[in-house]
């Protein structure tokens, strides 16, 4: 998971999910505290989805 995506691919890493912003990768405090944990839950989902794709190179997991 990463802020900045062109950084991840500079780097080369095979699986790259973006996060929201660089302050608050995995959430947004200014969220109500419902919609924020939804949110958390739907990165994490989304991380462990790409941590089971085969891929063949640089993917981002948009």
């Amino acid at each position: 998971m990463c802020t900045i995506v062109p950084i991840s691919l500079t780097v080369g890493a095979n699986r790259i999910v973006p996060a929201v912003a660089i302050p608050h990768p995995l959430g947004n405090p200014e969220l109500p505290s419902t919609e924020e944990k939804a949110l958390r839950k739907a990165l994490v989902e989304k991380a462990l989805k790409a941590l089971q794709t085969e891929v063949n190179g640089q993917t981002v997991f948009n």
